[in-house]
């Protein structure tokens, strides 16, 4: 039978070793957590900024779609839609100066 000094010694040589080993995996496996949480941050920013590359794609795409399939009447009708109001102006410019 073991008395009082022995159980002590045993819990000792038996309890140190496996409370330091606890600690030490408690800590390793915070680190570990703290590292997965900066990769997943450093992902998600990643895909935000892949998400917003997709989108600026798409819409000069959809340009481009646009721009192959319409005909070259529509087209020629929007520049000059487009340079009327700029005549327009710098004539209405023109009779304010004078």
């Amino acid at each position: 039978m073991m008395g009082p000094a022995e159980v002590f010694v045993a819990l000792f040589v038996v309890g140190l070793p496996v409370l330091l080993l606890m600690l030490i995996a408690n800590r390793w496996f915070r680190l570990r957590e703290k590292k997965l949480d900066v990769e997943a941050t450093l992902a998600a920013e990643k895909a935000a900024q892949y998400a917003s590359r997709s989108n600026e794609l798409e819409q000069r795409v959809r340009v481009l779609e646009q721009i192959v399939t319409d005909t070259g009447a529509e087209t020629a009708a929007q520049i000059e839609a487009l340079r009327k109001p700029r005549i327009a102006r710098s004539t209405n410019g023109d009779d304010a100066a004078a």
